[in-house]
């Protein structure tokens, strides 16, 4: 048992994932069978049962507590309550973390709404908008509790401590998109105009993988749990956003360009640019 341990200690963050992918995909198996992976089933927000749903969401926040507790110990645990609860941390970064997927989204489908109706936002054309609003509220609440408990909580920090903010992003991002592979196989397979795999990697990896680029500066920034999750919210309440046509071609094209624009702000961090901030902005205060 010792030796497992120190297995574990020496090899955290591996241990970390494998524990997510173990939890999330399992639970994904049980419940909806091999599909799941295959595209036999759809599985996504929509179809899912609220319970079915928070139990492929409990991945990252059951690996990431445990992983806390059994390396680092109840310090550590403390120390994860007291980052979720920064919020001192700067005005400019709440504007960040809240509107740059927002104003993206929204640039992005006014954009190719230009060219086809077919862009519009769902939130235009569907009757029951109430209705839309209240799910896409509940589903940013929910989805970045869980999953920034584990992704931020645990494996950024770690990521951190070896990798610059580009290389950490880069990994956590591939690891976060493959982790939503059961949410997103059956929409693959049923993309007759696209071929699955490409139509798959488009939908796993073209904006999710930018934008966890950008929320590792963001929390390099603030070393704030909360803002993350805000930040997570942000990007998930966009869900409304989103091409109401149900046309493959139609959603890749628009996380195409919604992650082209993602990388530009990327680059222009990478390149040295940076949100104006005073001293303050740069300083962790205790809640």
């Amino acid at each position: 048992m010792k030796k497992l341990l120190v297995v574990i200690k020496r090899h955290a963050v591996a241990a970390y994932y494998i524990g997510v992918f173990a939890i999330s995909w399992g639970a994904a198996l049980v419940m909806f069978g091999p599909g799941a992976f295959l595209g036999g089933t759809q599985v996504s927000v929509l179809d899912a049962s609220p319970l079915q749903f928070v139990a492929f969401l409990a991945g990252p926040a059951i690996a990431g507590i445990g992983m806390v507790a059994l390396v680092q110990g109840r310090v550590d645990l403390h120390d994860l309550r007291s980052r979720l609860l920064t919020w001192r941390v700067g005005i400019r970064w709440y504007m960040v973390a809240l509107l740059t997927a927002p104003l993206l989204s929204i640039a992005t489908l006014f954009a190719l709404s230009q060219v086809s109706p077919a862009f519009l936002p769902r939130i235009l054309t569907v009757s029951d908008k109430i209705g839309l609003l209240v799910i896409a509220f509940a589903v940013g609440i929910v989805v970045p509790l869980f999953e920034e408990t584990g992704w931020t909580g645990f494996a950024i920090p770690q990521l951190r401590t070896r990798y610059g903010i580009l290389t950490t992003g880069l990994i956590a991002g591939l690891l976060w998109g493959a982790w939503h592979l059961p949410l997103f196989a059956g929409s693959a397979a049923s993309a007759q105009a696209i071929p699955a795999p490409v139509y798959l990697a488009v939908l796993l990896f073209s904006w999710l993988l930018p934008y966890r680029v950008l929320m590792v500066w963001v929390y390099d920034h603030t070393k704030s749990l909360l803002v993350m999750m805000l930040m997570h919210l942000s990007i998930d309440v966009g869900v409304v956003l989103v091409p109401s046509s149900g046309s493959a071609a139609v959603a890749a094209t628009y996380d195409l360009v919604l992650g082209a624009a993602l990388w530009a702000v990327v680059a222009w961090v990478t390149l040295g640019g940076r949100v104006p901030v005073d001293r303050r902005s740069h300083q962790v205060l205790p809640a």
